[in-house]
């Protein structure tokens, strides 16, 4: 299969190429703004199995050059058959001190920089392909939400909404279009906004359902925004 993952350079982005990687039948194009950890996930992946075909792709997905990145994909992967939109920002701040730039950030990271991968990647995208968008509980309809994080549950919401208008305006080319809605993970973005805070989840864990849910998801499901937490929301 061949896959793009953005957010690649850490947290359940990392862990989902490894999982990717262990096939030697994957062609994984790893996506994300540090070029030191993308190495460092080269070098791993490398290391785990030898033979994967892992390509690290430096990119600002909100600000860079699509007009690059689209002929780079052409030539090294040709179709596109999962799409999974896993990088973003967290910020936790009260609400009266969150700022208009704040708000900006979190939409720009979380649904903007998705949006504008999708769009381009469309064309490589065919019947059978798969788009996963990264979603959280807390822009989840009715689940709990926590005080710090208005902006970015309202950007995730955003993102899960985007979700199921693309699966129905998608639906005659075959794309499907889901959206994870992940409870936390043990990963530095969540220690940076919590710190202190253990998550029940470990990263790995939940990189490797992420993983299995882009090979398979979309044959049970589309549009949908799939709630993935050991919390009742």
């Amino acid at each position: 299969m061949n896959i793009v993952l953005t957010g690649a350079s850490s947290g359940i982005g990392f862990e989902a190429a490894l999982e990717f990687t262990l096939s030697s039948e994957n062609k994984v194009v790893c996506i994300a703004r540090s070029s030191d950890k993308l190495r460092k996930l080269l070098e791993i992946a490398k290391g785990i199995n030898p033979d994967c075909t892992l390509l690290p792709v430096e990119f600002d997905i909100v600000n860079d050059d699509y007009a690059a990145l689209i002929p780079f994909l052409k030539e090294r992967l040709g179709k596109v058959d999962i799409l999974i939109n896993n990088a973003g920002a967290l910020i936790n701040k009260p609400f009266l001190e969150t700022t208009h730039a704040d708000l900006y950030e979190m939409f720009e990271s979380n649904v903007v920089g998705h949006f504008s991968m999708i769009q381009n990647l469309i064309p490589l995208m065919g019947e059978s392909s798969h788009i996963v968008n990264i979603g959280s509980m807390g822009g989840f309809q009715g689940s709990v939400k926590f005080p710090g994080l208005s902006a970015y549950s309202s950007s995730k919401s955003a993102l899960h909404t985007l979700t199921e208008c693309l699966a129905f305006e998608l639906a005659e080319t075959g794309i499907k279009v889901n959206c994870l809605a992940l409870g936390s993970a043990q990963t530095e973005m969540l220690e940076q906004a919590f710190p202190g805070y253990q998550s029940p989840v470990l990263a790995f864990e939940m990189g490797k359902y992420v993983a299995d849910f882009a090979r398979t998801g979309h044959k049970f499901f589309n549009g949908k925004v799939i709630p993935v937490a050991v919390t009742t929301p």
